[in-house]
């Protein structure tokens, strides 16, 4: 099957990648959907729910003052390293990336547009001010010195599952600042991807022969955009994906493998076949 995909994309230059949870998993980060395209816990927390209650709030921050170490200390895998050489000898033109995790960039791909933002920052809601997670996990355990909890595994946004836990004790420090709402720099759901981002992503895309789709369901119109916008330019699309995808009868090819295998087979074959590429 890598050999379809190789001959779907060696004839064309410059290539777009769109990644999605699945290309992290194999960095110990969870993922959010079965094979199915069900998810496999509780939906995330919308945009409204978090900006209306306090209460949501403080369970997000409790349950991300838990989180966040495992998240941290996540690093790329052999599928993000398998992008970076690709982007390096001149194939990858940009990835569009779904995820929040900055794997690629640590992996050594340039051209990233991060499209729902970064987990390693936070951002005043209300007067826009950043500032590294880093700080604000040292703000939120002076404010909770005496919070523990038992054993929680890791979540896909990097949180934990945290369930039967009284959140109501948990303090959530205003910004600094104005005393607005502190949220991650990531885009939740009901909330719009900056239309700047959008478009940057697009730009490239038109300049491209191909449109890679890896580890991502695509359930999510965010994502499913972009291959859309490919076939209305008649540019081939394939995918890597374990589970079903929104865009499957879109497909040109489809690979049910896992992210790293596939992409380290696929650098494999094209050095060993000499494949040339563009400096």
């Amino acid at each position: 099957m890598v050999d379809s995909l190789l001959g779907l994309l060696t004839p064309r230059q410059n290539w777009t990648i769109l990644t999605g949870a699945g290309l992290s998993t194999g960095s110990g980060i969870p993922d959010y959907r079965d094979a199915k395209g069900a998810w496999k816990r509780a939906s995330p927390v919308t945009l409204q729910e978090f900006m209306g209650s306090a209460a949501v709030r403080q369970r997000y921050w409790a349950r991300s003052l838990i989180g966040w170490p495992v998240f941290r200390q996540a690093r790329p895998n052999a599928a993000h390293h398998a992008l970076a050489k690709l982007e390096g000898l001149g194939r990858i033109a940009q990835v569009i990336t779904q995820n929040v995790d900055g794997l690629h960039q640590q992996a050594g791909s340039l051209q990233v547009v991060d499209l729902h933002g970064r987990l390693d920052a936070v951002v005043c809601m209300q007067c826009i001010d950043r500032s590294p997670r880093a700080d604000w996990q040292s703000t939120l355990l002076q404010a909770n010195p005496h919070w523990q909890v038992g054993n929680a595994s890791a979540a896909p946004d990097g949180d934990a599952d945290l369930e039967g836990v009284d959140f109501s004790a948990f303090t959530v420090p205003p910004c600094p600042h104005c005393g607005g709402i502190i949220k991650p720099d990531v885009v939740f759901y009901g909330e719009n991807v900056p239309l700047a981002r959008v478009r940057s992503a697009m730009e490239s895309l038109e300049r491209s022969d191909a449109l890679l789709v890896v580890g991502s369901s695509l359930m999510v119109y965010s994502g499913l955009r972009f291959v859309h916008a490919a076939k209305s330019r008649g540019m081939p699309v394939a995918a890597i994906n374990l589970g079903v995808t929104r865009a499957d009868a879109e497909l040109d090819i489809k690979l049910q493998m896992p992210c790293d295998e596939a992409l380290t087979h696929l650098v494999t074959q094209m050095e060993r076949r000499s494949v040339p590429f563009l400096n």
